[in-house]
């Protein structure tokens, strides 16, 4: 190949780089980009029980590969371990009862923990009612005098009849859980 050969392949590859790179980068944020291969970016959402032929177990829903944790996500270690949540978790909003705070932990304990332990912290829920063993009151000598780590483990692994709310409340949210019951606690 001669020089001029050389200088032309080099100048449509320098060319196609420039477009290639230029199509993804869109500058109007109210416009979206533009996909030369859109596969990734149209895939048809599987519902978790439809079926699938290309798994085994022909369910769309599978289980993420053993050895993973989502971003953001902190194991919670002292599942079974009431005495070491005690003792080593501490409560980093502690005595914080400002608005956010107690607004947010209103939001999960109304809809997660009022059904049962009720408004007022009484075990007069509507869900209690039809229960043969009732929730215990959280306004209670008993639960008052817990540290803020037992409830926040009760909320995180359950307790009794009571299942898990790991999964219903996030863990940033716990510990406002936690404050908003002390300040009903204090002020019921």
């Amino acid at each position: 190949m001669n020089k001029r050969s050389l200088e032309n392949i080099l100048m449509v590859v320098v060319a196609g780089a420039f477009i290639v790179g230029f199509t993804g980068c869109n500058r109007d944020k109210s416009q979206p980009n533009i996909e030369l291969l859109q596969d990734m970016m149209e895939q048809a959402p599987d519902k978790a029980q439809e079926y699938d032929d290309f798994f085994p177990n022909h369910s769309a829903a599978q289980l993420p590969p053993e050895n993973t944790v989502p971003r953001g996500f902190k194991p919670y270690l002292y599942a079974t371990d009431l005495a070491g949540a005690i003792r080593e978790l501490k409560n980093p909003i502690q005595g914080d009862m400002s608005r956010e705070v107690l607004v947010t932990g209103q939001k999960f304990f109304d809809t997660n923990c009022a059904v049962c332990h009720g408004f007022a912290l009484k075990g007069d829920g509507p869900v209690s009612l039809k229960m043969p063993l009732k929730p215990p009151p959280l306004n209670s000598d008993k639960v008052k005098g817990w540290p803020d780590a037992q409830i926040y483990h009760t909320i995180t692994v359950g307790q009794g009849v009571m299942g898990p709310y790991a999964s219903h409340i996030p863990q940033k949210y716990r510990w406002q859980v936690v404050n908003y019951i002390r300040f009903l606690q204090k002020n019921n």
